[in-house]
């Protein structure tokens, strides 16, 4: 047991320091090492697979809705970029530059993609002729560099993995459809897969995406009661298409400007997996997002025929598509739990000689630590009960904390102290100017998350100016 102790005790406290709990988890769970690259991080097998989870269900949701993956190119040069000025004013203070080949200078500047909207573009300029083209859904996994003064692992880097969806359409309503489609097949995957519940809305124009009419967005909020935005999807009208000649023959056979959209979501989903379900023993994942379900760990391995079934345990688990690991190792058993709870791994099963010889075993959930006795011969059953349990708990749990931290404000004064002292998400009137917002962020650090669909009015005036409101918005601190 001082060695578990041991264990556990290199993880600072959440209670203690927020930040500091956070590097621990995701250095000694080994998600990640740091690069000799200034702002980049090495993503390590345990946190790539659970990107890996995030990136096969997903795909699988955006292919139901009619999605094709494709890949385009990492370099985009100068003078594509600068065919949408509000888009490369949005990201001019973040782009890298590739300027020499091998020893020669380039006669054109290459930017390592942002992002990739003129990219896809410049490509649907050329295969798009007809209405009967349309309309194009197309999706592309990989990575993009933005020269991030500050960061910090899965949450900000200068190089991190995503998906980016772009789509052409007929109509403006086509388009907004699908935009809203995107981000509700994101807030859906976040609820059913990694049970974090969203706030969803649309951001205001100030901080809408660069080049976009419209930008929404799904908000987590994390147990230090910051905000992450998490996904997000935008309209972006005929805008893109008039810069890159986008043009399509209706079916009155006139020339018509495409509609498109963009949606997209990244790594940064791991930090908030992390934030939102981890304690001070480490990951807690939940059993649809773990890349490891179940663990068996057999105890006193060397009496007779405890290791021989606990593989047997282990090879049934994975033969009915449970994702199992066995811990054979000669560790001892309280450090092999430490290590099975630190890594977030969601099950664990405990099988010594006097279960084997009561035909029984011991299941405990990572969650809250709870056992369960199981028969040898309901190993299945019950493992696939107790995670179905466990998933749905989790997300309880923390829609009950984003429920009990979501707070209103009538006026200044009440804002300003709200949101100094209460973590999370304050509701407050606005009367659309930007001053206000300008004026919040300066004197607070909070800033408009966005604006829920469903609105409700609690207050006549704006929670700034007092000016008479327009619009209910969420605000909050964020990373």
């Amino acid at each position: 047991m001082a060695n578990n102790k041991k264990f556990v005790e290199e993880i600072t406290s959440r209670e203690e320091d927020f930040t500091q709990w956070y590097t621990d988890v995701v250095k000694k769970a080994e998600l990640m090492s740091y690069s000799s690259v200034k702002g980049c991080m090495v993503i390590k097998p345990n946190g790539y697979a659970i990107w890996e989870n995030i990136q096969k269900d997903l795909d699988k949701r955006f292919k139901e809705t009619g999605v094709e993956n494709v890949y385009m190119p990492m370099f985009i040069p100068e003078s594509l970029l600068q065919k949408e000025k509000d888009h490369v004013e949005g990201f001019a203070p973040e782009v890298a530059w590739v300027t020499h080949g091998g020893e020669e200078e380039l006669q054109e500047r290459l930017c390592v993609r942002p992002t990739s909207e003129t990219l896809f573009c410049d490509l649907y300029k050329d295969i798009i002729h007809s209405y009967r083209d349309l309309p194009k859904c197309y999706n592309q996994w990989c990575s993009v560099v933005r020269w991030e003064k500050t960061t910090r692992p899965f949450l900000r880097s200068s190089e991190f993995l995503w998906q980016e969806g772009h789509t052409v359409h007929a109509t403006y309503e086509d388009a907004e459809a699908r935009t809203i489609q995107m981000l509700d097949v994101y807030v859906k995957f976040a609820k059913e897969v990694l049970a974090i519940p969203m706030v969803k809305g649309q951001k205001t124009d100030k901080e809408k995406f660069a080049g976009a009419e419209a930008t929404y967005t799904m908000e987590a909020l994390m147990p230090d009661g910051k905000a992450l935005q998490s996904g997000t999807s935008h309209n972006f009208g005929d805008g893109f298409a008039k810069a890159f000649g986008i043009q399509y023959t209706d079916k009155n056979n006139k020339l018509q400007y495409a509609y498109q959209t963009s949606w997209g979501l990244s790594t940064r989903l791991i930090g908030a997996l992390i934030m939102v379900h981890g304690d001070d023993a480490g990951l807690c994942l939940p059993p649809k997002i773990a890349p490891v379900q179940v663990c068996v760990i057999p105890i006193q391995q060397k009496k007779e025929g405890v290791l021989d079934k606990a593989g047997e345990i282990y090879e049934e688990l994975k033969a009915a598509g449970i994702r199992a690991s066995i811990d054979d190792s000669d560790k001892s058993p309280g450090w092999k739990f430490s290590e099975a709870e630190m890594r977030g791994i969601s099950l664990r099963i405990e099988i010594g000689p006097k279960d084997l010889q009561a035909g029984k075993c011991v299941i405990v959930r990572r969650d809250n630590r709870d056992k369960t006795e199981c028969g040898l011969d309901e190993i299945v059953e019950t493992v696939n009960l107790l995670m179905n349990n466990m998933q749905t708990d989790m997300y309880d749990r923390a829609k009950e904390y984003l429920d009990s931290h979501i707070d209103s404000a009538t006026n200044y004064g009440e804002f300003v102290d709200k949101i100094n002292k209460n973590p999370g998400f304050i509701k407050g009137m606005w009367c659309g100017d930007v001053a206000c917002e300008e004026k919040i962020k300066e004197e607070t650090t909070a800033t408009s998350r966005c604006i829920p669909f469903e609105q409700e009015k609690i207050a006549d005036t704006c929670v700034c100016c007092g000016k008479p409101a327009k619009k209910l918005v969420y605000w909050g601190k964020a990373y």
